[in-house]
């Protein structure tokens, strides 16, 4: 695939220690905290070309659909780059890992028909445009999958996530920031909402402050908005 100038440096994003913790605690996830059939019901249904931000250590990948042509994975995170490429050599689709930010995608306009993030979008920089670039990549018509943390309803978690997403918790996780309205954020950047629903991670438990979550759908839509 042609790369564009938008390419970043190929080490744009360097957390050496949360990878290597994330990479372990993520199949535990999937497997004991449901997270594994949150992306089976996150990615049903997709077909074509699908592009996938922040793609980890590839835990994505077995849940493709065969319906899917391709999927171009992008992961600026060496040591998981290097996980989701061997996971994607396991794949029952075809998966390029690519290096690259979400807020500068290395690949041409309008040329997927699905995109996906996955519990991503709480960590990169610049969520607007990370998002606007999604936008500029999917074709009209396509669809934007998602699966993120949020801000939670209730006062006093709300409260505690905005502390911690202001002192501790991005140096410890990643830049993971937990009370980031992700939904509003991408409904704002032009996206044509299709659907949503709140849930728990895990469902039962103490709550984390990374619990409150949201799984939906939206698309870029077919006509440009009126002036």
């Amino acid at each position: 695939m042609p790369v564009c100038p938008r390419t970043p440096p190929r080490d744009a994003v360097h957390h050496p220690l949360f990878a290597r913790c994330y990479a372990r605690m993520s199949p535990l996830a999937d497997e004991r905290a449901g997270v594994g059939e949150l992306r089976g019901e996150l990615l049903a249904g997709l077909s074509g070309r699908v592009i996938e931000i922040g793609a980890g250590n590839g835990l994505n990948f077995p849940h493709y659909p065969e319906a899917v042509s391709e999927v171009v994975a992008i992961e600026p995170e060496r040591h998981l780059r290097r996980l989701a490429t061997r996971a994607g050599l396991r794949a029952g689709v075809p998966v390029d890992v690519v290096p690259g930010v979400a807020e500068a995608l290395p690949v041409k306009s309008e040329a997927f028909d699905a995109a996906v993030a996955c519990l991503v979008l709480c960590s990169v920089r610049d969520v607007p445009r990370a998002l606007a670039e999604l936008l500029r990549v999917l074709r009209p018509g396509g669809e934007l999958r998602f699966l993120e943390h949020g801000r939670a309803e209730g006062r006093v978690l709300a409260t505690t996530q905005r502390a911690l997403d202001r002192t501790v918790w991005p140096l410890m996780f990643g830049g993971c920031h937990t009370a980031r309205e992700v939904r509003s954020e991408i409904e704002a950047a032009g996206f044509e909402p299709l659907g949503h629903r709140r849930l728990r991670i895990p469902e039962r438990g103490p709550t984390l402050p990374t619990s409150p979550c949201v799984l939906g759908a939206a698309r870029r839509p077919v006509s440009p908005p009126r002036p």
